[in-house]
This record gives structure tokens, C-alpha cells and sequence, in this order.
């Protein structure tokens, strides 16, 4: 219950700034401008969006950490951490509520994006099915960016010095999967090695939701992923409340 409460709490909080209404205008503006002028959508010629969640993970690593990065670093700057820990809930209860808060904010930039489905579903006949699992890929990979992202902010309160270690550490995540990090060490490490590289990759798990394929294993590392980064963030949240 006390999740739910920090997390209409903290959802209120977004839209009481521009923070949240800057965020989803500038998610959309961007995915509209990926989508049809990077992405080829017209000239494909194939009634899909594939080219709209192609550009996610690239999106998702400056646009999450951005959203995130006052998460605590702000609590802890303002002094208001102080008095949420004297209030009756567990920090893993505030750890909690803050992220399903932001990650709402996610999904309604993501829902926000429906006028896209709708041109797709007026030019052609797309499998609905796939773009619906695609949107949930998409939103599982960005819980991964916020997980990331918040532990960061709970490191620091400089919301600045957050975002950049976010950006940093979203951006191996990334980038581990791709051909020009694998074939630096395809010269001189063993297969399971470049394997075990590329298995941390959130390009290597996304690429198949991107086309609407939500794979056990890819969902299974997502929810990892947020599940080991929320832990780490509250660890940090425990050891800086004794400072």
C-alpha cells in the first residue's frame, strides 16, 4: 500500500513541474523525426513500425536517464530524503514507488505515441499483435534504463554528475552488443567470452521485441537487469541515510 502512496506521490511530482510534460514532447518529437525521415517509414513500403522502435534504445539513453536523474540526487540535495525516512515506509518501499512512478511516465509517453499505429493502420494491414508486444518490449527495456538510472541518481546529488554516470553506464549496456565492441574481442578471446559480452547487450535482447517477438529469456533479463539495479539503488539509499 505504501508503494502505491509514495508512487501516486512521486507521479504527481512530474507533472507538477514541466519536468514530465518537457519529457514526453520531446519523446515524441523525436520518435516522429526517427520514424520518418531516419527510419524510412514511407519509403519501406511495408506497414509496420519496426523503424519507430528500431530507435528506442537510443532514445531511451538520454531521455531516461534525463527523467531520472532527480529521482534522489534532488531528495538528497533539498534535504527532503530526510523527512520521507521519517515517514512510515521502508526505503525499499521508496525505492519501489519511485521507480513504478517514473516508469508510468514512460509507458504514457509510450501510449502517447498511438497516432503512429493509427497512420500505420490507415496505410496498410499490420499483425497488431506484434506492435503490441513490441510497445511492451519497449517499455520492459526502458525499466531497465530507469533501474540504471535511478541507482545512479542515488550515488550523488548532483543531478548532473547522475545523468552523466547514467548516460556512461546505460551506454556500455548498449553498446556491448554491437559488431564493433564484439569484433575488438573477437581477436583475441575465447566464443564464450564474446558471448557472455554480447548476453549483457540490451540491443541483443531487444531486437527480437522490436519485431514483436517477447522471447522468455529476453524478458527474463529485462526484469534482471531492473530487479539488480533497484537493489544496488537501495543499498546506496541505505548506506548514504547514515551520512
Amino acid at each position: 500500500m505504501n508503494v502505491w502512496l509514495i508512487a501516486k506521490r512521486e507521479f504527481s511530482s512530474f507533472f507538477s513541474t514541466p519536468v514530465a510534460y518537457v519529457f514526453i514532447a520531446i519523446f515524441l518529437m523525436l520518435s516522429s523525426i526517427f520514424t520518418f525521415f531516419v527510419g524510412n517509414f514511407y519509403e519501406r513500403g511495408q506497414a509496420d513500425l519496426l523503424p519507430f522502435f528500431n530507435f528506442h534504445p537510443w532514445l531511451y539513453l538520454f531521455l531516461v536517464p534525463a527523467i531520472a536523474m532527480r529521482s534522489w540526487a534532488e531528495e538528497r540535495r533539498s534535504g527532503s530524503i530526510e523527512l520521507l525516512m521519517t515517514l512510515p515506509v521502508s526505503i525499499w518501499e521508496a525505492v519501489i514507488g519511485k521507480f513504478f512512478a517514473a516508469w508510468a511516465v514512460l509507458g504514457l509517453a509510450l501510449v502517447l505515441t498511438f497516432p503512429l499505429w493509427l497512420t500505420v493502420t490507415y496505410l496498410g494491414k499490420p499483425d497488431h499483435g506484434i506492435i503490441v508486444a513490441a510497445y511492451l518490449g519497449s517499455w520492459l527495456m526502458a525499466g531497465a534504463f530507469l533501474a540504471i538510472s535511478m541507482c545512479m541518481s542515488a550515488m550523488t546529488k548532483n543531478q548532473v554528475i547522475a545523468f552523466i554516470l547514467a548516460v556512461v553506464i546505460c551506454f556500455l549496456f548498449v553498446m556491448s552488443g554491437t559488431a564493433v565492441v564484439l569484433d575488438a574481442f573477437r581477436y583475441w578471446a575465447a566464443t564464450l567470452t564474446i558471448d557472455t559480452v554480447a548476453s549483457f547487450s540490451f540491443l541483443t535482447h531487444y531486437d527480437a521485441m522490436a519485431k514483436g517477438v517477447l522471447a522468455l529469456n529476453d524478458v527474463t533479463y529485462f526484469l534482471l537487469v531492473i530487479f539488480i539495479w533497484l537493489y544496488a539503488g537501495l543499498i546506496i539509499v541505505e548506506q548514504k541515510k547514515a551520512h
